[in-house]
């Protein structure tokens, strides 16, 4: 069985620094593995500007 880990984060944008690598990592390190990423919000121009990076581990059996 899988437990999942859902994370919100940016590519960045104007005077916004992009944060998708580091949380991709910072959980990777911790045993999480990528599942999907998925755009949750558009701005003004239908650019993706938010999205939620999807994780999962496995739990380990009793």
């Amino acid at each position: 069985m899988y437990e999942y880990k859902y994370v919100e984060t940016s590519l960045g944008g104007f005077l916004r620094q992009a944060t998708h690598r580091e949380t991709i990592e910072k959980y990777a390190q911790d045993g999480w593995r990528l599942v999907q990423v998925l755009p949750t919000h558009y701005d003004s121009h239908g650019k993706p500007a938010e999205y939620e990076i999807i994780f999962e581990r496995l739990i380990p059996s009793e």
